[in-house]
């Protein structure tokens, strides 16, 4: 079930991009696989047996899977937004030329958010994280010819990956702390090092999960088509900051917590008045998301992990429902200005019902899901050390939840109906499916508590009594008075995103920009440089090749020209020496067989004559040696 998780969606992606066909059918199954895998690992962790897998990699650092009570939970979460995204999305898409793209991409990113979450060492977690933010730009920017969506894809890659480097150097601190890359190990490390790791980590979050004063991002990443928004909002790319540190928090010391806890409290309440005031439902709603996710940080800063995990299940089937809905919205009226929506809701009461039941639920309306974790969350702000700093940010998010989505509500509802496009039954299962989670989710909780062995201790009624006063003033407050009134002079800037010295832009954007084209303007200049070198040191080596070339050429020629001299003086030797030596030699010897021949007669008395002449002269030889010798 572990490997189904993941591999069901990848080969799923990689079939779909080498068929080129049938992208809806292979989507769907690809999710359907992945989904059963997690619900098989969710039942099997269920009693607390913890299931793994270790496969070779560097030496000493293997990669690990892991599928804990808690991993598992994150994985289901993952698996079933991920299953019912896709299903809508099959609807949304239908007409869409580049179907294959998107929805390989899709897969590819719930393949690596599944990694993610189910990662048992740092190694494998920075490779799905990597891996993610990767595939999390490519579908930003999937409309890339668009205007602004190659900035917003870029924009959310810059901001997230300068805050990555605060979790690059936070897991090497770890590892070396500890000696291993086991995350399960290094969560029991102290001192120091565990502190500024913390710091570090929380630097990361930020960045992933928006957090002030990296939120701009996530509202411009609205540029993606909706089916990726509501993805990426609810349970998978935004939620990764909360999920490192939900799983990190049994190291994090108490200062680190504080600090975690200030700054998801802070964020609750800024990107909540962003949310307020806009003027784009889908950007309301990303702000809403940063803020969510503020208040789950304020969870863990209040040393309930536990609290901002229930929050997050709640939310991802809350915003996703949201989202789906804003996507039927914008289909009917070809865009998501609020002015654009005004009366959408009443031209499809049924799509306008769900979003009402996600946006209630949102609030914190009982008996829907969001009641019992802003409770949790409450409950954990009360009873936190810290309580004079957390729980006043706490209610002041709660209310703005209340307080934007009541906004939305009404605006969706006043105005005139006008005309609606042919519904999509795929694009409403999905929504529908959704928001009957963001309806009953709740309900399990208490049984979820139980099985990760962290129940939450809730203080009588006062909790619920807070949480229902402070979600029905905000909706009140949203519905009734113009947010120009409610936020008076913080109107103009919370428009502008409470931006300082340019907002992010200012500090990340505009100087990562410079500094790339600096680098490669240096990077032109010791091109030039080094081509010129490489010119002038070619050109003088050229010339220092042709007089070499010339010199050996006329030492060739001189070369050529004493070997002829030599040959024709070796012929006249041959010719007029040895030739004329042996030639001479040869007619010799033929005039000497030719008087040689004249002695060869055949008369008897010759041949006796010269045998006696031939003996006489042995004779005296014979006679004379003594006298020599």
């Amino acid at each position: 079930m572990l490997v189904l998780t993941l591999l069901g969606p990848l080969l799923a992606a990689l079939a779909m991009f080498t068929l080129r066909r049938i992208p809806e059918v292979l989507a769907l199954t690809g999710a359907v696989f992945g989904f059963a895998g997690a619900l098989g690992l969710f039942v099997a962790v269920s009693d607390g047996v913890v299931v793994s897998i270790s496969l070779p990699f560097l030496p000493d650092f293997p990669i690990r899977l892991v599928a804990s009570p808690l991993t598992a939970t994150l994985s289901m979460v993952v698996a079933t937004v991920a299953a019912m995204v896709l299903i809508y999305a099959a609807g949304y898409m239908r007409k869409d030329p580049e179907r294959v793209r998107f929805f390989g991409t899709m897969l590819l990113f719930v393949t690596a958010m599944q990694a993610l979450v189910l990662s048992g060492d740092w190694i494998t977690l920075l490779a799905a994280w990597e891996m993610m933010g990767f595939a999390s730009y490519l579908l930003i920017g999937f409309w890339y010819g668009r205007a602004g969506v190659a900035s917003a894809a870029m924009r959310a890659f810059l901001y997230t990956r300068s805050a990555d480097l605060g979790l690059y150097i936070g897991v090497f601190i770890l590892i070396g702390m500890s000696g291993t890359s086991e995350i399960a190990v290094t969560l029991i490390s102290t001192g120091t090092p565990t502190l500024v790791a913390g710091v570090l980590l929380l630097v990361a979050a930020m960045g992933k999960s928006a957090q002030v004063p990296l939120q701009d991002w996530l509202m411009r990443a609205m540029a993606g088509p909706t089916p990726v928004s509501a993805l990426l909002h609810s349970a998978t790319l935004v939620a990764a900051g909360a999920i490192l540190l939900i799983r990190t928090a049994p190291m994090l010391p108490d200062g680190v917590l504080l600090v975690v806890g200030i700054v998801g409290g802070i964020t609750a309440v800024i990107t909540g008045l962003i949310a307020l005031a806009e003027r784009d439902l889908k950007r309301l709603l990303a702000a809403s998301t940063a803020s969510q996710y503020g208040l789950m940080l304020l969870a863990i800063g209040a040393g309930a992990p536990i609290a901002a995990l229930l929050h997050l299940i709640a939310h991802a089937a809350i915003k996703s429902s949201l989202f789906l809905g804003a996507g039927v919205f914008q289909h009917d009226r070809d865009g998501t200005g609020l002015e654009t929506l005004a009366g959408a809701g009443r031209a499809r009461p049924g799509i306008f019902a769900g979003f009402a039941i996600a946006a209630l639920a949102l609030a914190g309306m009982p008996p829907l899901a969001a009641f019992f974790s802003k409770d949790a969350i409450i409950a954990a702000a009360l009873d936190s050390p810290t309580a004079p700093w957390l729980l006043p940010l706490a209610l002041a998010g709660s209310v703005l939840t209340g307080a934007y989505m009541g906004r939305a509500l009404n605006v969706l509802w006043d105005g005139d109906a006008g005309p609606v496009q042919v519904p999509v039954p795929l694009m409403t299962i999905g929504m529908g499916l959704l928001v009957a989670l963001a309806t009953g989710l709740g309900l399990g909780f208490g049984a979820l508590e139980h099985m990760l062995g962290a129940e939450i201790e809730k203080p009588g009624w006062i909790v619920p009594a807070m949480g229902l006063a402070v979600g029905l003033a905000g909706l009140i407050l949203g519905w009734f008075v113009p947010p120009a009134r409610l936020l008076g002079p913080l109107l103009t800037p919370a428009q502008n995103g409470f931006a300082v010295a340019g907002g992010m832009d200012g500090l990340i954007l505009r100087p990562a920009l410079a500094i790339a084209a600096n680098c490669e303007a240096m990077e032109q200049r010791l091109l030039l440089a080094q081509v010129g070198t490489v010119r002038r040191i070619g050109l003088g080596t050229a010339q220092l090749a042709e007089h070499a070339d010339a010199a050996l050429f006329a030492f060739s020629l001189w070369v050529g020209q004493l070997s002829m001299r030599l040959g024709l003086a070796s012929k006249f030797t041959d010719t007029n020496g040895i030739d004329a030596a042996i030639f001479g030699f040869v007619q010799r010897m033929i005039a000497a067989g030719a008087q040689a021949r004249r002695l060869q007669s055949g008369f008897i008395h010759r041949e006796l004559a010269l045998t006696a002449i031939g003996i006489a002269l042995i004779v005296a030889g014979l006679l004379a040696a003594p006298y020599y010798s």
